[in-house]
């Protein structure tokens, strides 16, 4: 049995979604914890960071891509001690590589 079954069903739905060639799925519940609105919630896994970049969001702008998401994810956001908090990047490959090139040229 996983110790991660959300992240663990977000990997799935998403990638067999949106084959994306970046996913980065980054548990932060651990720093939350202390709020009172997570007071009495058993579960670890309740705030996440997603970074996605998938060729399904071209021509798409960022409330769409996070539609997408948010649909694939629904039953983990209406669960009890599901989701409680998502905070989503989501591009494209060619934003990905203007964003490396832009870091690149940073340094």
């Amino acid at each position: 049995m996983s110790t991660t079954p959300v992240e663990d069903a977000m990997r799935l739905k998403i990638t067999a979604a949106l084959q994306p060639t970046t996913l980065e799925i980054h548990n932060d519940s651990s720093m939350h914890a202390h709020h009172q609105a997570m007071q009495g919630s058993v579960s670890k896994e309740t705030h996440f960071r997603v970074l996605i970049t998938a060729e399904a969001f071209k021509s798409k702008m960022q409330p769409a891509r996070h539609r997408i998401v948010y649909a694939l994810l629904k039953e983990e956001l209406e669960r009890a001690g599901g989701i409680h908090a998502l905070q989503l990047r989501t591009r494209t490959p060619e934003e990905e590589e203007r964003q490396v090139a832009r870091e690149k040229a940073e340094e």
